[in-house]
């Protein structure tokens, strides 16, 4: 199969969970943030996301720097790929869209905060991460290349190691019992395995 339509599909999907993301970011700037837990390693981290998010991806499509590593994109890869798509802005979408304006791109506590546990977070307690992986997985298989395929999902999944606990411990200084309680009757990532 062509790579070019991977591609293309992985910039497409791209641009829409930006244009599904800007007007949660916009809101949430205007609430005060009473609370953060943002160690240095966030920095990095997120520069690191952009890197293997925007920058790596790019260098892949508009030059010839990568090329040594493309490889054939397999049909099955595009079509499972686009399955992926399709989950991963649903999930993207539903995640802000339920969290309101308690959403934010560091580990925050905004004014008025409160712990959401309806729509898609009363069956998993971070699904804006299951999107982000599902999202990663997303690119590995659109984009023919073994440096920008995979880089989203290695650096995320470090992303996602460095920051789960101390996410899970904001949220339990903040809520106690009852977000004890309800992360005993919710899988973190995916519902009813974890």
């Amino acid at each position: 199969m062509d790579p070019l339509y991977g591609t293309l599909l992985f910039f497409a999907a791209t641009i829409a969970s930006v244009v599904i993301r800007a007007p949660h970011a916009n809101r949430s700037k205007t609430i005060k943030v009473v609370r953060q837990a943002r160690p240095p390693i966030d920095v990095a981290v997120l520069v690191a996301m952009g890197v293997a998010v925007l920058v790596l991806p790019l260098l892949y499509a508009l030059t010839p720097v990568l090329a040594f590593a493309d490889h054939a994109l397999p049909a099955w890869a595009f079509w499972t790929g686009a399955v992926v798509v399709v989950l991963w802005l649903w999930t993207f979408h539903r995640s802000h869209a339920d969290l309101g304006t308690n959403w934010s791109v560091t580990l925050e506590v905004r004014e008025g905060h409160r712990l959401v546990t309806h729509g898609i977070y009363a069956r998993v307690r971070h699904p804006m991460y299951t999107s982000l992986f599902l999202n990663a997985f997303a690119q590995l298989l659109l984009l023919a290349n073994w440096i920008a395929g995979p880089a989203m999902l290695v650096v995320f999944t470090v992303m996602f190691a460095t920051r789960l606990q101390r996410e899970e411990r904001l949220m339990h200084d903040t809520f106690g019992p009852e977000y004890a309680t309800y992360a005993e009757r919710t899988k973190r990532l995916i519902p009813g395995i974890w």
